[in-house]
């Protein structure tokens, strides 16, 4: 019987360890490798060669979709099951456009979790229904690449100044850009529109 190579990445120490408990119950599953922080994920997966990644979407220094889609591109025989305690609808979108194999809520049964592990190493995609539900009934994101950049900035506290001199762009342009955000997502203000993005999963 082939054991499954498993690397685990969860920021939360006692998360963690509870998920490698349950995937060590598994006679098939094995935990080579964990991570607290998505910028360990790809050298550990690099060094352990895991089969199935089982990734936070929320970790420190590297979000955990864009860590996947790091460890997709440089050990594509890795499949990545992403794990959320969120039901943003644009979070699942990302997810499936990042080549994720994966993705399942925190609340899913645990037995749930090792059935997942499985059918995403024999190559099939897995997404929680209420996950996919959601993101089916949600609209498409409104906001342009380079909207999405202004408003990152804004959601870390920048000013128009602050947010020109980092993109290379007038200061009267990003406040057109402030102003079209606004506009687009019906917010009263670009704090309001910042938690409307965030809510839906288009701000990372």
């Amino acid at each position: 019987m082939r054991v499954l190579k498993i690397l685990i990445a969860e920021d939360v120490r006692m998360v963690r360890g509870a998920l490698a408990a349950l995937i060590e119950l598994e006679t098939d599953l094995t935990v080579v490798a964990q991570a607290e922080r998505g910028d360990m994920i790809l050298p550990l997966a690099m060094r352990h060669r895991p089969d199935v990644a089982i990734i936070d979407i929320d970790l420190p220094a590297i979000d955990g979709l864009t860590a996947a889609q790091l460890l997709h591109e440089a050990l594509p025989t890795c499949k990545t099951l992403i794990l959320t305690g969120l039901s943003r609808p644009g979070t699942v979108r990302r997810a499936l456009s990042a080549s994720v194999s994966g993705f399942l809520l925190k609340d899913s049964p645990s037995a749930r979790l090792a059935e997942a592990v499985r059918e995403v190493s024999s190559g099939r995609r897995v997404v929680d229904p209420q996950l996919a539900l959601t993101a089916w009934d949600a609209g498409d994101n409104p906001l342009s690449p380079r909207e999405l950049e202004v408003l990152r900035f804004a959601a870390n506290g920048a000013e128009a100044p602050e947010i020109a001199a980092g993109l290379g762009l007038s200061v009267g342009t990003v406040r057109n850009y402030l102003t079209a955000i606004v506009m687009k997502l019906n917010a009263r203000n670009r704090v309001d529109a910042v938690r409307i993005a965030t809510e839906a999963g288009w701000l990372p």
